[in-house]
């Protein structure tokens, strides 16, 4: 299969490093966008090569098809960021759990983890062997973009990952883990500090590898209780946030948190450590962004759904959600979770180019006084 690649002869666009600028809370010429699963089954040149593949592990697990795909949105859209195409769960894979993927009912592992015993068999997996699938993607996918667009790296949060390594798979009640967490909270705080050091490490190797932003997806702390998600969610991340390195060929790695109904604990994510933080369709973000202070960039947060209406209607609310956040930097306009299986590729075009159109204004000289006067 080959990979449309980007000479290094060709003029690198000046808008190359617009996400990262804005991770920085640096001044940009326009907010930059990108969108969670952009890499997906709503693609059908995406669905060609996952036939191809036979099967989505073999998709994940071969650097040349990760590759490919993760480069398919970007012939496709102007964004502003290319995001690793892998899956959060390579790392309880890798410590031998058995991860299946079924078409129908989504990851399923062959050996959950039930007991403590089976937490205390757990090894922090060396990305470079098991995981030197993921790593060569990585490496692949820098030299094809050559500098045109940045990479995102990424892994699932400690607390997301044991979700799935106690209950087996998906969940809508997660009554083992969360049995698992009030029945046994020593087992549990020995399994999260593992997942913490796994992916701390694969994170690092991910920026090794020439990751420039990585991002850390807590698809289910929003499950758990204000407390417990200080405890059992929070605590790990920060820890995961303290062991990143923060530093490559000179480049600052912004680091992204991301709690899917993370509303309620924006300050705390916002005081991690970490440079941006991810924010749903449940929080306005003129109230995120009075909330964490100017502390972090914030990310987000068009409902995946709105991609179903016409291009007026996207329009419509990519203005408002811009209009929410206001002038100044340290904005990165996404989705509030992924893209959906059914959207049709050409609203997502129209969001993007929406975003570059109608956010020009809100980064002129004049408008950024203004915000820095408020």
């Amino acid at each position: 299969m080959s990979i449309h690649a980007v000479s290094a002869d060709d003029p690198v666009p000046p808008e190359n490093h617009r996400l990262l600028r804005a991770l920085l809370r640096q001044p940009v010429d326009m907010t930059p966008v990108w969108a969670m699963r952009q890499a997906g089954r709503y693609l059908p040149e995406y669905r060609k090569v996952r036939e191809q593949a036979g099967s989505f592990m073999q998709l994940c697990t071969t650097p040349e098809l990760a590759c490919e795909v993760t480069l398919q949105p970007l012939r496709r859209f102007k964004l502003d960021a290319a995001i690793l195409f892998s899956d959060i769960l390579t790392i309880p894979d890798a410590m031998g759990l058995g991860l299946r993927m079924s078409d129908r009912d989504g990851p399923q592992f062959e050996h959950p983890l039930r007991t403590a015993a089976d937490v205390s068999r757990l090894g922090v997996p060396d990305p470079e062997d098991r995981l030197r699938y993921v790593l060569d993607a990585v490496r692949l996918i820098r030299r094809e973009l050559a500098g045109s667009t940045p990479l995102i790296g990424f892994a699932g949060s400690p607390w997301t990952l044991a979700t799935y390594m106690v209950e087996g798979g998906s969940s809508k009640e997660y009554a083992r883990v969360k049995g698992m967490m009030f029945q046994d909270p020593v087992t549990m705080h020995r399994l999260l500090d593992i997942n913490a050091h796994a992916v701390t490490i694969y994170l690092n190797a991910q920026i090794d590898a020439g990751a420039q932003a990585v991002m850390v997806f807590d698809t289910w702390g929003g499950v758990l209780t204000p407390r417990d998600y200080r405890e059992f969610s929070l605590r790990y991340m920060r820890q995961v946030v303290a062991g990143l390195k923060r530093e490559s060929d000179g480049q600052r790695i912004p680091v992204i948190l991301f709690t899917k109904a993370g509303g309620l604990w924006l300050e705390d994510l916002a005081a991690s450590g970490c440079e941006a933080v991810g924010v749903d369709w449940t929080v306005d973000m003129s109230e995120a962004r009075q909330r964490v202070g100017g502390r972090v960039a914030l990310q987000g947060n068009m409902d995946p759904s709105v991609l179903y209406a016409s291009p007026d209607r996207i329009c419509q609310e990519v203005q408002a959600i811009l209009d929410s956040y206001g002038p100044g930097p340290g904005h990165v306009f996404n989705l509030g979770h992924g893209v959906h299986q059914q959207t049709d590729p050409d609203r997502l075009a129209v969001m993007v180019d929406a975003v570059h159109a109608l956010s020009a204004k809100f980064h002129s000289p004049a408008s950024a006084a203004t915000s820095q006067a408020g």
